[in-house]
């Protein structure tokens, strides 16, 4: 993957429009070189990965930009009904081809639909389509023939009241017709079974083969897909709870009773470590999952993970599919000061097929990564879709921006700072600045008068009280000075306010 910068020349750049924005999702992430390798090649390989460091330096970017570079799964996972024990369902793995065939199979299976008109009269009349009196066709709807005002189809065993039973049914969307006739038909030297089906204001024609294609289907035991071949290959899992990590088994009020409740098979639900199965499984700020780190490690070693019901108070509790498939790529993400509270069996599995990245804070101030700072700018642009282009000198005012904060927050010199969340917040609300004053580009007094509105509160309250000490001190009420509580930041002494 080769650098986006292209010696661009500052005469060649207008606004923000003139810097291209790479097509490739990895080669957006800016100032970041060995995580972006490391990324592909985890992608390649199905390496895990490790992302240290603070917020807003792209470490999401980077997991998201990963699924890309892998293959599209190319696995189905279904939950199979077991009729010796419905609390114990299967579960089955289809292919993509197996996938194709079944489809194929389905479609085989449906018959071909045909016009009323071209059906034997016969079945159109007992279907409801065709008058018996008048020969007309109609919607089976109509119970009358619209044409000669004749009863379409008189049932077995009607008597003198079945017009008003009719009416009364069709009130209620009940017809008295027939849905499927069974006839027979001459096909060369010998007869042949043929059903025909009402299809709306199609008639569906099955012949023996599709018939018997259709027996061999019902033989099947019945199935649910929960986890389809078209999915996303990233599945994001950052504060997930136990249900949505692990998958569950919902509750019936019935416990599954085959007449009145919902069988087991068709109430498990996978969880994000059977949904990224073949993907990418995200997890930031893991160390925010505490215990459940276990059952991640777990998952990735045995490339399988059970779904049973959570809620022992529920019909679900009894409900259990064993060593359901999750062979994921794990991106983890944490801050330096949480590294030491992740569970050190899952640190070792990372580092045992995998890599750990500390994340860059900033980068070197030059021409090249100038070019990168723009390009980052046009992709916060493009991405927000709410905001005007921005002009060349606001750009500039950004990356010295940059440059300040890289100074001031990163203690490094001559760099530019890469907490780029924060930097497209700048950008954000320059944008709307230029937006409300229905301005065509982002011009350098716009980015001006943002550097004063998007500033941390903490920098706020310094300018207006001088410090937090002072600010929580002016702030509390009489009680709250006399409790010493309220004084964990600052003596009693320090603090002019207290008498």
């Amino acid at each position: 993957m080769g650098s986006p910068y292209v010696n661009a020349s500052d005469s060649d750049i207008t606004d923000s429009t003139s810097v291209k924005i790479p097509s490739s999702p990895l080669e957006r992430v800016i100032g970041q070189p060995e995580a972006v390798r490391l990324a592909l090649v985890a992608a390649k390989q199905r390496r895990n990965l490790l992302l240290v460091g603070p917020p807003g330096i792209g470490k999401s970017m980077i997991a998201q930009a990963l699924s890309f570079y892998i293959p599209r799964p190319q696995q189905e996972i279904r939950v199979v009904h077991n009729p010796q024990q419905p609390e114990r369902p299967f579960f089955e793995v289809k292919s993509a081809e197996e996938i194709s065939r079944e489809r194929e199979e389905t479609s085989y299976a449906e018959g071909y639909l045909s016009d009323p008109r071209q059906v034997p009269p016969s079945v159109a009349e007992r279907l409801g389509y065709r008058c018996p009196k008048c020969g007309q066709y109609s919607s089976y709807t109509e119970i009358t023939c619209p044409h000669c005002s004749s009863q379409k189809l008189q049932g077995p065993g009607q008597g003198p009241f079945g017009d008003v039973f009719n009416v009364i049914g069709a009130a209620f969307g009940v017809q008295n017709n027939q849905e499927r006739v069974t006839s027979t038909r001459r096909v060369g030297e010998r007869s042949e079974i043929i059903v025909y089906e009402r299809a709306g204001e199609m008639v569906r024609v099955l012949d023996e083969k599709t018939l018997e294609r259709r027996r061999k289907m019902e033989k099947k035991n019945p199935s649910k897909v929960i986890i389809p071949l078209d999915r996303n290959p990233f599945v994001l899992a950052t504060g997930a709870s136990e249900t949505e990590l692990l998958g569950d088994v919902r509750h019936d009020p019935y416990g599954g009773h085959p007449q009145l409740g919902t069988l087991p098979y068709e109430r498990v639900v996978a969880g994000a470590v059977h949904e990224a199965h073949e993907g990418v499984l995200f997890i930031d700020e893991i160390t925010h999952l505490g215990n459940l780190q276990r059952f991640i490690l777990t998952a990735m070693q045995e490339r399988s993970f059970p779904i049973t019901g959570r809620n022992p108070q529920s019909a679900g509790a009894s409900v259990r599919v064993d060593r359901v498939p999750c062979d994921f790529i794990l991106v983890a993400a944490c801050n330096i000061q949480d590294l030491q509270t992740i569970l050190s069996p899952l640190r070792s599995r990372i580092l045992g097929n995998g890599y750990e990245v500390l994340m860059e804070t900033a980068m070197s101030d030059n021409d090249e990564n100038r070019y990168k700072y723009m390009q980052f700018i046009a992709q916060e642009i493009s991405t927000d879709g709410k905001i005007p282009p921005m002009s060349y000198e606001a750009m500039q005012i950004v990356i010295e921006e940059g440059k300040r904060r890289a100074q001031i927050v990163d203690k490094k010199e001559n760099a530019l700072t890469l907490r780029l969340r924060e930097m497209g917040g700048l950008v954000r609300v320059a944008g709307d600045i230029a937006v409300i004053e229905g301005s065509k580009l982002i011009e350098p007094a716009h980015v001006r008068e943002a550097l004063k509105l998007y500033l941390p509160v903490e920098e706020k309250i310094k300018r207006s009280y001088g410090n937090l000490q002072n600010a929580m001190s002016s702030e509390n009420t009489m009680s709250q000075r006399a409790e010493e509580y309220f004084y964990t930041y600052t003596s009693k002494q320090d603090d002019p306010s207290y008498q």
